[in-house]
């Protein structure tokens, strides 16, 4: 378990050690809910920007780069997508 504070303003910083572990990166936008009297942070996967076509440089097929800040979509992101699928 890792401690931290509220600030005056309310924001509460998330330790580096958990961050770097669910790949959040600064700017990345964080959907919050409280469940059971706890704080519950995950990843918001609205897309926030528009990505670009471009043929992958070691398969040659085609996919979608949103760029080098993009959010790093992990099988958690992925499970939670399937969760709320139709």
């Amino acid at each position: 378990m890792m401690r931290t504070s509220v600030a005056s303003n309310g924001e509460i910083i998330v330790p580096g050690e958990l961050t770097e572990q669910l790949g959040f990166r600064p700017g990345d936008s964080l959907d919050a809910t409280i469940e059971a009297g706890k704080i519950i942070l995950f990843p918001s996967l609205k897309v926030q920007h528009c990505g670009t076509i471009i043929d992958d440089p070691i398969t040659g097929l085609p996919v979608i780069d949103f760029g080098p800040d993009a959010p790093i979509l992990t099988h958690q992101a992925v499970q939670q997508m399937l969760a709320e699928f139709p």
